[in-house]
């Protein structure tokens, strides 16, 4: 595979570790953080999605989409476009499983939907041309 669909696949893979990365990242702050410093679940939730959320921009904006200076304005975008993700897998795993669909088979279609949703806002919004 060569040109413009190799490019495409290889940013995917990269966007795609980037994000098992977040996860480990997710899961062992949410641990620490509840666990060993005893915060509220509801505190150490978040902190740790944010964490997690620091990280993808950190290594996406460096190695997946290869931008040499972190920003500001990429890391807020970054910051509103996985929101966005947020609402397309929690609006799919409901229609879904309102559909009469298995919960566990909605939640994995709701998690593609919404890596598909983020990567698309990150390569064309945050990362595109007009995003940097």
């Amino acid at each position: 595979m060569s040109g413009p669909l190799a490019a495409l696949s290889g940013l995917v893979l990269r966007f795609a570790v980037v994000g098992v990365g977040g996860v480990l990242v997710n899961t062992v702050a949410l641990f620490a953080l509840y666990h060993w410093a005893h915060w509220p679940l509801l505190a150490a939730s978040p902190v740790a999605v944010e964490l997690a959320v620091v990280h993808n921009y950190l290594l996406n904006d460096r190695w997946t989409f290869a931008v040499s200076t972190p920003s500001l304005r990429r890391f807020l975008k970054f910051n509103v476009s996985v929101l966005g993700g947020l609402a397309v897998n929690v609006l799919a795993v409901w229609l879904l499983e309102r559909l009469g669909i298995h919960l566990l088979l909605a939640n994995g279609i709701g998690i593609a939907a919404a890596f598909a949703a983020n990567f698309a806002a990150s390569a064309g919004w945050v990362w595109g041309r007009r995003g940097r």
